[in-house]
């Protein structure tokens, strides 16, 4: 098999086992870059070949660690938690790593900067919620969007009816230590769409020149979960700061009239990348929107890499997978398919940054 000269890793944490466990489907040694502290499910499920373990995540920019894959001709595959804790600055200047998918696109995940996800949607034309600029603005519900006070990767949301129904909550929530009250200059302010949540799970192919829908989930998020699930009187009596942390993801089906929709989103989000990042998209992103009332979808999140749900499928395969191969596959699986066909076919940089 050509890609077995060849190793791929993966930082242990978001959707790595799923990514694992495909590369030893397709015949690939692993490499699973672990913290100290963080480290134990990857040393007990026999998916990882080779475990490196750091004191910290940033030092994967370290030349041992940096030495070590290179030796093992490691093609490097990205989450969440990778451009969160290494930072886009070291991903894209300090890790000559060949990383599956484009680098360059992993800080468009953000809402704020002159690289941002809005910029995505607007360039492929696909609706979003509208953006207040400032508290000032704001006259309709609006979901507010920014960093919870102490776990700076984790989300201070909440939901406001106007603006000083905002400014009270937001106060409430400092004063609780939820969040930081100078964040709300940087926070983003969406108006509310109320509707039926979906992540559409797609994988777009350099290999063989196609975009592809894989399936669908949604998130579980704390306390969020647990709150909805009790009656309204006693969600009114018990006042509880609603928490929109995600801790998990559940298996989810749309209905069939609406993937003609979801496949135009994907292939705008497909172009639109190719024009603001060239060389675009590649292999796995997920779009995160809303079904209104009428049918059409809001998109309301971007995430361009392997997205935390795809792992509801990891060794079952996602829905539509079957469709495409014969046989359900996960997404941790598509990409090793990938990376192993682009080896064989001499065009390993065409899949790789």
């Amino acid at each position: 098999m050509g890609g077995v000269e060849y190793s791929i890793a993966v930082l242990a944490s978001h959707s790595a086992l799923d990514v694992l466990d495909g590369a030893k489907d397709e015949g690939f040694r692993t490499i699973a870059v672990a913290k100290r502290g963080r480290d134990l499910p990857y040393r007990e499920f026999p998916v990882v070949d080779e475990l490196i373990v750091l004191n910290d995540f940033k030092d994967m920019i370290n030349d041992d660690v940096v030495s070590t894959l290179k030796q093992r001709r490691a093609v490097f595959v990205p989450n969440r938690s990778f451009a969160v804790y290494v930072g886009y600055e070291n991903i894209e200047n300090r890790f000559p790593i060949p990383i599956f998918g484009n680098r360059y696109l992993l800080r468009w995940e953000e809402r704020v900067g002159p690289q941002n996800y809005y910029r995505l949607l607007d360039e492929a034309g696909i609706r979003r919620p509208r953006v207040f600029q400032s508290p000032d603005d704001v006259d309709r519900p609006v979901m507010v969007k920014l960093p919870e006070a102490l776990r700076r990767v984790e989300r201070g949301f909440f939901i406001a009816r106007d603006r000083d129904d905002l400014m009270r909550k937001a106060r409430e929530l400092a004063s609780r230590g939820v969040i930081r009250l100078e964040d709300l200059a940087q926070a983003s302010i969406e108006e509310l769409i109320i509707g039926a949540h979906f992540n559409a799970n797609y994988f777009y192919s350099r290999v063989r020149g196609r975009l592809e829908l894989h399936g669908f989930d949604r998130r579980i998020q704390s306390n969020l979960d647990g709150y909805f699930r009790i009656p309204a009187r006693d969600q009114l009596e018990l006042d509880v700061d609603v928490r929109y942390i995600e801790v998990g993801h559940e298996p989810a089906t749309i209905r069939e009239s609406l993937l003609e929709r979801v496949f135009e989103i994907g292939h705008k989000f497909v172009e639109a990348t190719r024009k603001l990042v060239p060389p675009g998209v590649i292999g796995p992103f997920t779009l995160q929107f809303i079904v209104t009332p009428d049918l059409d979808l809001v998109v309301y999140d971007v995430a361009p890499r392997i997205g935390g749900g795809t792992n509801a499928y990891m060794g079952v395969g996602s829905q539509y997978s079957k469709l495409y191969f014969g046989r359900p596959i996960s997404i941790g699986r598509r990409i090793a398919m990938e990376v192993r066909e682009a080896i064989e076919q001499g065009r390993l940089e065409e899949v790789v940054t």
